[in-house]
């Protein structure tokens, strides 16, 4: 069994902003396919011809999955290896439109050259799920302009520190010199963005005005410290380079070499290009307007509409996902005041949800103390979840998983929690990252459900054990269907409850208030995006409607804006499965197998819900 581990990173400096969605998955991005021309790969003759056209077809999987790796210096990097480790990803529009090449030649080698029929089942997936990775980038096509580049929840100004300090690996002196290198081609990745950025501007693609608040709060604080501010403590990618280049084995006169390098590079290179990003933002910022859903973007009701396909991997409208929501809020509510009686509170439920904000019993103290007690009871409900997994998963990881609190530079626009990925080849554990900047807006009630959701079961147990898979090619190990991976999450935060876990009724209402959450983003995605809701009128409903403190929704509306319709994926997602397990169990009867039900769902690695059900609907079929 996988042990796990508490670590606290004590603040290092004053910076913020986020390079993940909050309680959401920041793991591999799936990869973007390089340029170059579609080969098969040549196989002997195996015993069947069946074996002959898989094997043939996983090779060239194989062979796409490398090609596309190769590709993007920084997917390398979270994959664990060490190629380009001196480069950044191309942003430019050509390498974008090599891509769309390519994919639509994948297309065509995938239609002409392959006997589907000749395909064992497991390749056939694999090339259903290749061919709509394939289509799904080609339909995206019109959208590309419209996903705005600098927010407070992404954008390279943030992803290029998180990266340094988090993928970067400097374990020797190779390693330090292609940090040093990486630095001095940052102006070359971060001027393409702000110039594409500044391109869609003017095309009406932007961000409401409160976004570049945000995003320049942030930038300032990228650049604070030495050497770009006198006194005080280094500039937090050189403090962190420091420290991993005295931790080697290294001469003196190289260390202070490489330390100097740096330092000129952060002066000549990485402070110009984010002043001049700054500049662009500030130019923004001052004739950008206050309307805040995609339908003011050109053609803003048609990309709603591909963003709502893309997150769920459904054909839900935007009015049949915003009735959804207002089902499930009501049916949580019921539920809600279910546990009032129980603890037998004396008022309604906006009262309750008062009281659950403010009583001083459901916070720890908002110092160092209280976020290490807050790790470590974090660990503790991963530990007692550790011991009954084998209950209700059959196949458990091996990848280990330390449970962290979000680093200082980007703890204030970060979200509540969230996962990442293990590298590949074992050098670094998942981590589940609890944002413990305001311990205010963190109830111990929610601890079991959150740990349960990025943790075990949830996205650890699922996504690592997608990377450790066998029989299945690579692009399906890190691919990534947020309506699969956000609904086994949320999916994860349910099933502890069947499990006898949820004992403090307090803790259950935690466990509610979250699935309330995510019922709640369905009404207000829906609102902003395709009802034109303003940016208050959807804070006002999660305040009405859901027990989370102020901070808790002002910043989630502000992430619903600058990521249209990808909060709708979560319960989409859950109640697909949910709905799936009950079919299951009414049809199968005393044969259905719990474990058997999960293996299902998760050997597959992620799939499209029409798929998972799929392979549900089979598994009835041909069990017992």
């Amino acid at each position: 069994m996988t042990r796990f581990k508490s670590h606290y990173l004590a603040p290092l400096a004053a910076l913020l902003l986020v390079a993940a969605c909050s309680d959401a998955v920041p793991s591999a991005e799936r990869p973007a396919p390089a340029s170059a021309t579609p080969t098969s790969a040549d196989t002997t003759a195996p015993a069947t011809a069946a074996q002959t056209e898989s094997e043939r077809l996983n090779a060239w999987f194989d062979q796409r999955f490398e090609e596309e790796a190769l590709a993007r210096p920084e997917y390398l990097a979270q994959l664990g290896r060490s190629e380009r480790q001196d480069e950044w990803n191309d942003e430019s529009r050509e390498a974008w439109l090599n891509r769309i090449d390519r994919a639509q030649s994948d297309l065509d080698y995938l239609r002409d050259e392959i006997d589907v029929d000749a395909l064992d089942p497991e390749t056939a997936l694999s090339y259903r799920l290749y061919v709509k990775s394939a289509e799904d980038r080609l339909a995206a096509m019109p959208w590309r302009d419209h996903t705005y580049l600098f927010t407070q929840m992404r954008g390279a100004h943030a992803s290029i520190p998180t990266f340094l300090l988090n993928q970067h690996k400097i374990d020797n002196e190779v390693g330090a010199r292609n940090y040093v290198a990486r630095l001095n081609a940052i102006p070359g990745k971060l001027d393409t963005l702000r110039e594409r950025s500044a391109a869609a501007f003017d095309q009406g693609v932007y961000p409401p005005k409160f976004v570049y608040t945000h995003t320049l709060r942030n930038i300032g604080n990228v650049l604070s410290g030495a050497p770009f501010e006198d006194g005080g403590d280094l500039n937090l990618m050189l403090a962190h380079f420091k420290t991993k280049v005295d931790a080697l084995n290294l001469p003196d006169e190289t260390r202070e070499t490489l330390f100097t390098e740096a330092i000129m590079a952060m002066t000549d290179n990485v402070g110009p290009a984010y002043e001049r990003l700054r500049a662009e933002l500030l130019r923004q910022q001052a004739d950008a307007g206050t309307d805040d859903g995609a339908w003011k973007l050109p053609d803003g009701a048609a990309y709603y509409a591909h963003k709502l396909r893309e997150m769920t991997t459904t054909d839900l409208s935007a009015d049949e996902i915003h009735n959804i929501g207002l089902r499930e809020v009501d049916r949580i509510h019921a539920e809600m005041r279910d546990i009032m009686q129980a603890v037998n509170f004396d008022g309604d439920l906006q009262a309750f949800f008062e009281f659950m904000r403010t009583d001083p019993q459901f916070y720890y103290p908002n110092t160092d103390e209280g976020r290490e007690r807050y790790l470590q009871e974090a660990t503790a409900i991963i530990d007692r979840m550790e011991d009954r997994l084998e209950d209700v998963i059959m196949t458990l990881p091996e990848a280990a998983l330390e449970v962290r609190a979000v680093e200082a530079f980007r703890e204030r626009s970060a979200g509540k929690a969230f996962y990442s990925r293990p590298a590949a080849d074992g050098s670094r554990p998942g981590y589940y990252y609890a944002n413990l900047y305001d311990m205010n807006q963190m109830p111990i009630y929610q601890m079991e459900a959150l740990a349960y959701h990025e943790g075990s079961p949830g996205h650890h147990m699922q996504i690592a054990l997608a990377q450790e898979l066998d029989g299945i090619p690579d692009f399906r190990k890190f691919g990534r269907y947020t309506a699969y991976t956000e609904g086994w999450g949320l999916y994860s935060e349910f099933l502890p409850k069947e499990m006898g876990f949820y004992e403090d009724p307090y803790s259950d209402f935690g466990r509610l208030a979250m699935e309330l959450w995510r019922a709640a983003r369905l009404v207000v995605d829906t609102g902003l995006h395709s009802k034109r809701w303003s940016r208050e009128d959807a804070i006002a409903y999660l305040l009405e409607n859901t027990p989370n403190p102020e901070g808790d929704s002002i910043k989630a509306i502000e992430r619903y804006i600058v990521m249209p319709g990808q909060a709708t994926a979560y319960l989409i997602g859950k109640i697909k499965i949910v709905e799936l397990r009950e079919r299951a169990k009414v049809e199968m009867g005393d044969v259905f197998d719990i474990r058997e039900f999960h293996d299902v769902i998760l050997a597959s690695g992620p799939v499209p819900l029409d798929i998972m059900e799929e392979r549900v609907d089979t598994y009835i079929a041909t069990a017992g």
